[in-house]
């Protein structure tokens, strides 16, 4: 039995899961609680305050839908803000706006492990599909050196995700920082910022221990298999 249906795999994914669970939990409750802090800039302002006098007057701001779907797209050179963020004058508005724009900052600096997660992209992209056909092709064909390269494509994921870790901290490391130093945010929306940026970063901790638990537990089939013969 593999995957969902074989408890030795629930006992892998176990921790990570547990962790998914209250790292989304603790965003959701310190999001909540910042929104209620009132901030002297919106979303946007801020982040366009940030990239003028880090120089990045080049980069766009635009608002797109949907709710925590703020991202820094790379190719574009544009900083997408869901419309909460880029609307409200809140210490969480101002938070990922920053935490966005940090990414812009890193762009600009060539910031080696976002340099390196940009390549590292179509990994994270086709890695699981390419496992999926991979390894289970060589399941139904009794092919294990199939069922091998599945994994290593899916390692490639996690190859995506370690490196993400350092980039997403680094940004919300940056975040804190350029809010405090324009004066942004005051000590007490420093703190409602960190709450929100920290729970944040716990759950990109999660998703890659998923990965990596995932990984290890069809590691652990193909030796099984292995020994066996």
């Amino acid at each position: 039995m593999i995957g969902f249906f074989d408890p030795m795999y629930l006992l892998f994914a176990a921790p990570a899961f547990l962790l998914m669970m209250w790292a989304q939990a603790r965003v959701k409750s310190a999001y909540h609680r910042a929104m209620q802090i009132p901030a002297p800039l919106s979303g946007a302002a801020a982040a366009r305050h940030i990239l003028d006098q880090a120089g990045c007057q080049s980069v766009a701001i635009e608002e797109v839908g949907g709710q925590l779907s703020d991202h820094y797209d790379p190719r574009a050179k544009v900083l997408r803000l869901s419309h909460e963020v880029y609307q409200s004058r809140s210490m969480a508005a101002v938070g990922i706006a920053a935490h966005e724009a940090g990414h812009a900052m890193q762009d600009a600096q060539r910031y080696a492990p976002l340099v390196i997660r940009n390549f590292a992209v179509p990994a994270a992209m086709y890695g699981p599909t390419a496992f999926m056909v991979l390894f289970f092709g060589g399941l139904i064909f009794s092919m294990p050196g199939l069922m091998w390269l599945g994994v290593i494509c899916y390692g490639g994921v996690l190859l995506f995700q370690l490196v993400n870790l350092p980039v997403e901290f680094d940004a919300s490391n940056r975040a804190k920082a350029v809010l405090a130093d324009l004066n942004i945010v005051d000590r007490d929306g420093a703190i409602a910022v960190k709450d929100v940026l920290n729970a944040a970063g716990w759950t990109y901790v999660a998703a890659t221990l998923q990965t990596l638990m995932t990984v290890l537990y069809y590691v652990m089939i193909l030796m099984g298999g292995r020994s066996r013969d």
